[in-house]
């Protein structure tokens, strides 16, 4: 007898669904494991153009960094299942080494750290029978446990106290130490303002090599390799061989999501000679967190049309020294200004925390945190867009836990006053 095939509505539901809690875990259900293909309710395997990794009609791969397609739990599990399913890369006896220096903004591996890396591992990777290995130098204390995950074989960590705050002559040495002692093949750093363009421009005086800046592409050709770099501010492209160091912008390549790296230790066998610093860092310069613009600010507390104690949320965010943002809902209310608004509307942020409070999570304004690290939600409806977008949900009255979580910071600020 000829095989039926059986329609089952809610999960087709499920699978047209991108927020649906259970999305991801249906299509891999259907697809065989596969979450970009599964099979139609008339036999024909269906393809999702919204799933990582889709090649287009012209062959452009997806990339998603944003996180907007994976929410709650399914996700949280999805990404663990595929972080467990990756082939695991050992390279042994390298024939060179690519050496990267992330900024670990927040002490994490930012977006373009990660960037960075893909790119390190188009060079390391380039020739199958003679492959090179990636070497991370990272600097002071951090807080990131997927370096292998993000392409590294070897992990140089100097976590001397002179390399605290912003000590560019003591890094050089550092660096000028792997330099004699490991001789990298490449040098590359992120072009950013946030030390590793003033870092990278030091090393390539130290070495005595033109640095290539600005670097947004690589193209290997018969006499090596070519990158592709923005000059003449931004307004042109400049194509030259590739030399040892390298500035890279953010999406320069695509980050590594399907190996996973040993991160093996490394050590220098000589020390690190002193640098005398010509410069005294005073610390960090206190900065109102209400005269950030919402577009460079690292930690967003959102209200919407959930929040009924607008007083109260103004004093969490001083509390918590959040920048304030606001719904489009909000803002039509009259309860925040018009260039607080978020979303595709209004600003899109790019905020390593994004608590959103209140919010029900309208497209529009998903679209506007889609490149926010983590996102957390504070809502009386479990089941809304916003709750299955966030890392984290607080089922509950906003004002009640707001004013939970301002107890519980001062609290422990008290502490510390105390103990010291």
């Amino acid at each position: 007898m000829r095989e039926i095939h059986r329609r089952d509505p809610r999960r087709e539901w499920i699978v047209r669904n991108r927020l649906h809690p259970e999305h991801l875990s249906v299509l891999a259900e259907q697809g065989g494991g596969a979450a970009s293909e599964w099979l139609g309710p008339q036999g024909v395997i269906r393809k999702n153009p919204h799933a990582i990794g889709f090649i287009g009609p012209n062959g452009v791969k997806r990339i998603d960094r944003s996180g907007a397609q994976q929410g709650g739990q399914a996700a949280g599990g999805a990404r663990q299942a595929a972080q467990d399913s990756r082939r695991q890369v050992t390279i042994e006896a390298p024939a060179f080494l690519v050496a990267v220096v992330p900024e670990l903004s927040g002490g994490r591996l930012s977006g373009h750290d990660k960037d960075l890396l893909g790119l390190a591992r188009r060079l390391a990777d380039a020739d199958a029978e003679r492959p090179g290995a990636v070497l991370a130098v990272v600097f002071g204390e951090h807080k990131e446990e997927g370096f292998g995950e993000a392409g590294i074989d070897r992990l140089l960590h100097l976590d001397d106290g002179g390399y605290a705050g912003f000590a560019p002559e003591a890094r050089l040495a550092a660096l000028s130490a792997v330099e004699r002692e490991l001789a990298p093949r490449h040098w590359l750093l992120p072009d950013s303002p946030l030390g590793g363009a003033d870092l990278g421009r030091r090393l390539a005086l130290r070495l005595g090599e033109r640095p290539a800046t600005g670097v947004w592409q690589l193209e290997a050709s018969e006499s090596g390799w070519r990158c592709t770099a923005r000059g003449a501010a931004e307004s042109l492209d400049i194509q030259r061989p590739l030399p040892r160091v390298a500035l890279a912008l953010a999406e320069c390549a695509e980050p590594v999501d399907e190996t996973r790296h040993a991160a093996e230790p490394l050590s220098l066998a000589e020390a690190i000679p002193s640098a005398l610093s010509r410069i005294e860092d005073l610390g960090q310069v206190a900065v109102d967190p209400a005269g950030v613009a919402l577009a460079e600010a690292e930690f967003i507390l959102s209200g919407g049309n959930g929040v009924k104690d607008w007083d109260g949320f103004h004093h969490a965010a001083r509390v918590l020294g959040a920048t304030e943002g606001a719904s489009r809902v909000a803002v039509d209310d009259g309860f925040m200004d018009r260039h607080r608004q978020v979303g595709a509307t209004g600003t899109w942020v790019t905020a390593r925390v994004y608590m959103a409070v209140g919010i029900s999570g309208a497209i529009q304004h998903l679209q506007g945190i889609q490149s926010c690290d983590k996102v957390v939600a504070i809502n009386l409806d479990p089941g809304c867009d916003m709750v299955k977008r966030a890392d984290l949900a607080v089922i509950g009255e906003s004002a009640e836990i707001l004013a939970a979580l301002v107890a519980k910071v001062e609290q422990q600020r008290g502490g510390q006053r105390d103990a010291a």
